[in-house]
């Protein structure tokens, strides 16, 4: 490997990290490194997302996927600490909550590398949730936090974030989301190839630990899916199609239309053409409010209240997803029309110039060259 100080380390490893690191990466051009630990290792939930988006291929790759969670925390972290020492960066940047983001920042934080967080600041104040834990301890090392809103900003200088450390950008989502949006006649190419028809089927979601690793919640999730009117689109993370091969569920699949991963393309076009989503990601929640679509989020709690009760619709497992999914259906038009005239929260598209802006002048200040 050539020499790469100068340069910034971006540490990601699963889609929804790629997906909101694309706009700063291509920002920063020549100057982003990219550390890519395979905590996503499947090539539909990695590979495509990378093409997508036109990246580079990443200049360091690990293998961490498909361990626990502390084997991927502790060999990622000897594996960036090793390369940062024997090529410092700049500054590191990471993004989100994954076991990634919590690795290459203890990395940095080893060796004396900057650490810049994008998405800083999101509590779902819920500690059963290991993301919860990445993202506080992430805050806590980072040199500059990206907080996406001043809700997030508010949670950082609650938890003792001094304001200098804090810059609010807005979200990436949103220039990722609007980038790679088909237009109109696209999405109508899209659906055909699919088979589907504009606003009559429902796209979903699940992965989370808390509802694919517990066997009830999972049985309840698909008989809930089972019980809706409309298509039922199931593109299904890796970690649930063996889930549901763990716990002999397969036969609750025979209602949904299931299939492999989407590209990001292709779930834009059917996420912004759909009736409504039923997911436990983040990500989605997020991108309902560029693409204003409702969404239910199955899920304990939720570290995006920005758009919940509006664009985002928060119920554990149980009877209210199916029963929520048909109040929406049943007043389609009148849910898509209001959420057409809300603003996303997330920002106007310009997080990454911010993000990179607030870098520099973090790095002028420490470098005395203000």
């Amino acid at each position: 490997m050539s020499d790469q100080t100068g340069s910034i380390a971006i540490a990601l490893g699963t889609r929804p990290e790629i997906v909101k690191m694309a706009p700063i990466i291509e920002h920063l051009g020549d100057r982003a490194r990219i550390i890519h630990t395979g905590q996503h290792y499947d090539p539909g939930m990695s590979d495509a997302f990378f093409k997508a988006f036109a990246l580079p291929p990443p200049d360091v790759t690990l293998e961490i996927g498909g361990k626990s969670r502390g084997r991927q925390i502790g060999e990622a972290i000897a594996m960036i600490d090793d390369h940062l020492a024997e090529f410092p960066p700049d500054a590191m940047m990471v993004q989100g909550d994954t076991n990634t983001v919590l690795a290459a920042a203890i990395a940095a934080n080893s060796n004396n590398v900057p650490l810049v967080h994008v998405e800083a600041g999101l509590r779902s104040f819920d500690r059963n949730m290991p993301e919860e834990h990445n993202r506080i301890l992430t805050d806590n090392l980072a040199d500059l936090c990206c907080a996406p809103t001043s809700t997030s900003e508010d949670n950082l200088l609650k938890a003792g974030i001094e304001a200098e450390r804090i810059v609010v950008t807005g979200n990436t989502v949103v220039e990722a989301a609007d980038r790679l949006l088909p237009d109109h006649d696209s999405r109508a190419e899209i659906l055909k190839n699919f088979g589907l028809e504009e606003n009559r089927f429902v796209l979903v979601t699940i992965h989370r630990p808390e509802n694919v690793d517990d066997k009830n919640n999972l049985r309840t999730i698909l008989d809930q899916l089972g019980d809706i009117d409309l298509p039922v689109v199931f593109p299904i993370h890796p970690r649930a199609e063996a889930a549901v091969d763990r716990f002999g569920l397969d036969s609750l699949l025979r209602p949904i239309r299931v299939m492999q991963p989407l590209d990001y393309v292709d779930f834009l076009a059917l996420f912004s053409t759909s009736a409504l989503a039923i997911s436990d990601s983040g990500g989605v929640q997020e991108e309902a409010s560029v693409l204003k679509r409702p969404v239910i989020v199955v899920r304990r709690s939720t570290e995006r209240p920005e758009v919940n009760g509006t664009f985002a619709h928060l119920t554990s497992p149980g009877p209210a997803i199916s029963q929520l999914a048909e109040a929406i259906i049943s007043d389609l038009d009148a849910v898509h029309g209001r959420l057409a005239e809300l603003e996303s929260p997330y920002g106007d598209g310009k997080a990454a110039e911010r993000t990179i802006e607030a870098m520099d002048k973090m790095l002028a200040a420490r470098n005395g060259t203000a």
